[in-house]
């Protein structure tokens, strides 16, 4: 049996179009949005053409959907793993964060984890090392180093509500 063949269709202003066709014959498509979300669409079998289903996911639905999928995968957020035990992992303060409008300290992140931030990236801006002073804000990403341990631990105290 051969591969599947992934086929990427440019739309400009919104992002790619991927396009599979199943070994039953089953046409899925997903749109990579430039915004970071997805759409995956099931099209009839009796009208290739027609979509059955369509079903927009945010960007960090779609990392649950694909750690699901093929739980082996190098998440998006893993950014670097090493031999000693250490990973980089992108960690986003949500809007509705405990955490959001508070400053870094309040965490007690590195104490609770052992885990650092890094960095902070806020927009276009990248903030190295933040200091504890550093006043979180919805939307935030923050390049959390540490053990797969602490770094998931950081992970459940950003993501408090």
């Amino acid at each position: 049996m051969s591969a599947p063949r992934l086929r990427a269709t440019p739309l400009p202003g919104i992002g790619v179009q991927y396009d599979l066709v199943t070994r039953d014959q089953r046409h899925l498509s997903v749109v990579a949005h430039r915004d970071g979300a997805r759409t995956v669409n099931v099209y009839r079998t009796d009208d290739p053409d027609s979509c059955a289903q369509s079903l927009r996911l945010t960007g960090s639905e779609a990392g649950a959907l694909i750690d699901a999928l093929k739980p082996s995968h190098h998440s998006a957020s893993l950014l670097y793993t090493s031999d000693l035990g250490l990973v980089a992992e992108r960690i986003e303060v949500r809007a509705t964060s405990h955490w959001n409008g508070r400053v870094l300290g309040d965490t007690k992140m590195r104490t609770a984890t052992g885990a650092s931030i890094v960095a902070a990236l806020r927009r276009a801006e990248a903030i190295p090392s933040p200091t504890p002073d550093f006043r979180l804000a919805g939307g935030d990403i923050l390049i959390v180093v540490g053990t797969r341990e602490g770094v998931d631990a950081a992970a459940a105290i950003l993501g408090r509500e």
